[in-house]
This record gives structure tokens, C-alpha cells and sequence, in this order.
């Protein structure tokens, strides 16, 4: 059984009449790294604050670690950390001079900590060079170190990726894929950067306009948006018949319209099309196609709102 870290029931955030957060319900489970994938605006920096306590539900419930009442989430939180919108450092600092100060404030004994984390992060020969020259990309890192101090075991990070430059973006996901597998954090992160978080995430959570759209893991997903033929035929009821009798199909799905997509002899177009034939079908439509994760968004959400890779770009902050 899924060790279940956070759980999460028909929560709702309202603000007067709108409903940044309606009724959503997920769980995350223990090494699992979660993409809470939405447009900006649609409720994805709301959910986050809801679990770190920063804003109170108007509806609905979570538990972290079990917990649930307000002495159980506050001791639960212990063993995570959340970066929520900009990552604090005191830009007259030093890497190592900003992530000892968080090790005093946090009340961390363990003097070598400081050293481990920056050096996780890699971090550890920036020298006396103050925060406030660093790029974006190392601040965000700077950050993570700071947040993985209490040795955490879930991150909760809003939207880390954000503003990076490619180099920038390459390091953070190399740096949390390092994490979960070497180090077992449990990871929920936000993002409209959907190129990105298809090479991180083990599973995703789709949100749009305070709603969870649907919530799906990686493998299935990538079936979903992998290459495949889409048949449509006079008959698509009988051609299902035909492929699976005649050429052994088990990997075929019916879509709502009774359209089918072909996982499978993705090499012999003409074999497809030949028993068709034979069978007395007229194919309609049958043709390769290959989706992405943005199409993938964009047809589960009804989104047209796609430009190099992100989603809602010109959208209101969540």
C-alpha cells in the first residue's frame, strides 16, 4: 500500500465571490515528485499556501503525516519545507554567511549542516560573493539550500523554475531528480512550464480555474500523449473487433466519440489499413499522431492558451 504523506478532501479557498480553490482532492504519496500543473490563476499557489498554513480553507480538509488538527499539521510541517513564491536571502551576504543565519533561526545544532546543504546544491565555492550578485538560477538554489537545512522530508516549491534561463532550469531539475532519488524527498512542485516538468514529474495534477481537472501518473501519461494511430472508420465498434481478433491488439483505447487510438504496429501502417479493408471497413480517418504535454493540457482543459512551453502566461498570479 502507497505510503499516503498528504491527503487532501474537497478543498476550497473562496474570496468573497470567487472560488480560487473549488473542492479539490489528491493525495501524494511518499517519493513521488507532482507537477500541480495550471495556468496562472488557476488556484495552484493557494493549494500550496493552504497546506503550509498561510491561508486558511474556507471548506474541505487535509492531512499531513495523518495529522489534521492545528497541533498535529504544525508539528507535520516540521519535516517539510515549502518555497512559496520568491526564495528569502539577504543580498549583502554570502551564500554560506545567509544559510548559516537560517541555521541559527531555525535552531539547527548541526554546525557542518551548512556546509552539506550548500554543498548539495553546489553552492560551496561562491565564496564571500553577496546573494545579490547571484543569478537567478543560483538564488533559487540558494533558496533550496535553506529549505533543506531541517533535512525535510516533502517540499512543497512554487513555480522554482520561473524566470530561469535554459541553464538556469536544467540545473534546478537536475538538482531535485538528485534529491528524490538520492536522497527520498518527496517533492510537490507548480509550474506552467510543461517541457520541463515532463522530464521531472512521476505524476501530475491538472488544475484550471480552482478545479482539479484530473490527476494521472507519469506512465500513463506519457502513453496518452505518446505517438499512435487515430482510426476512425464507418464501423469503429467492429474495427476494434477486427484488430484485436486478426492482429492480437491489446493496446488500443475508445475514445468518448468512439474513435480509437493504436498503441500498437505503429511500423505497419500498411498490415492496419489491409485487415480494415479486407474486413469490409472504410477507414475515415487513419493517421500517426504524436502529442506533448502542453497538447495533452490543452485538450483536458479546453486551454488555447499555450506559447513556447508554458501555459497562461498572461494570466493573473494564483
Amino acid at each position: 500500500m502507497a505510503d499516503v504523506i498528504i491527503d487532501v478532501q474537497a478543498l476550497t479557498k473562496q474570496y468573497k465571490t470567487q472560488k480560487a480553490v473549488d473542492s479539490v482532492s489528491f493525495q501524494i504519496t511518499r517519493g513521488m515528485i507532482c507537477g500541480l500543473i495550471g495556468p496562472n490563476g488557476a488556484g495552484k499557489t493557494t493549494v500550496m499556501k493552504m497546506l503550509g498554513g498561510l491561508v486558511l480553507p474556507t471548506a474541505g480538509a487535509f492531512t499531513i503525516f495523518g495529522g489534521q488538527t492545528e497541533r498535529e499539521l504544525a508539528h507535520a510541517r516540521t519535516r517539510m519545507s515549502f518555497i512559496i513564491e520568491t526564495p528569502y536571502a539577504k543580498g549583502e551576504l554570502s551564500a554560506r554567511d545567509n544559510i548559516e543565519k537560517m541555521r541559527l533561526q531555525k535552531g539547527i545544532p548541526d554546525k557542518s549542516r551548512t556546509d552539506e546543504v550548500l554543498k548539495l546544491v553546489g553552492l560551496s565555492d561562491t565564496g564571500k560573493k553577496p546573494a545579490a550578485k547571484f543569478s537567478l538560477g543560483m538564488r533559487q538554489r540558494l533558496g533550496i539550500a535553506g529549505a533543506l537545512l531541517s533535512r525535510p522530508e516533502i517540499m512543497v516549491l512554487d513555480e522554482p523554475i520561473n524566470g530561469l534561463d535554459p541553464e538556469g532550469i536544467v540545473e534546478i531539475r537536475t538538482l531535485l531528480k538528485k534529491l528524490n532519488e538520492e536522497n527520498g524527498v518527496t517533492i510537490l512542485i507548480s509550474s506552467h512550464i510543461l517541457s520541463e516538468l515532463s522530464m521531472l514529474c512521476t505524476d501530475y495534477l491538472f488544475i484550471k480555474k480552482g478545479r482539479l481537472v484530473q490527476a494521472i501518473a507519469a506512465e500513463e501519461l506519457h502513453r496518452q500523449c505518446g505517438e499512435y494511430y487515430h482510426i476512425h472508420t464507418d464501423d469503429d465498434a467492429k474495427a476494434l473487433a477486427v484488430l484485436q481478433n486478426q492482429l492480437g491488439i491489446t493496446q488500443c483505447d475508445v475514445l468518448r466519440d468512439g474513435t480509437l487510438r493504436l498503441f500498437e504496429r505503429l511500423d505497419d501502417l500498411p498490415a492496419v489499413s489491409r485487415t480494415l479493408y479486407e474486413n469490409g471497413l472504410i477507414p475515415v480517418t487513419l493517421h500517426v499522431h504524436e502529442a506533448d504535454l502542453e497538447s495533452y493540457y490543452m485538450n483536458l482543459a479546453g486551454d488555447d492558451n499555450v506559447e513556447h512551453g508554458q501555459i497562461g502566461a498572461a494570466d493573473q498570479p494564483s
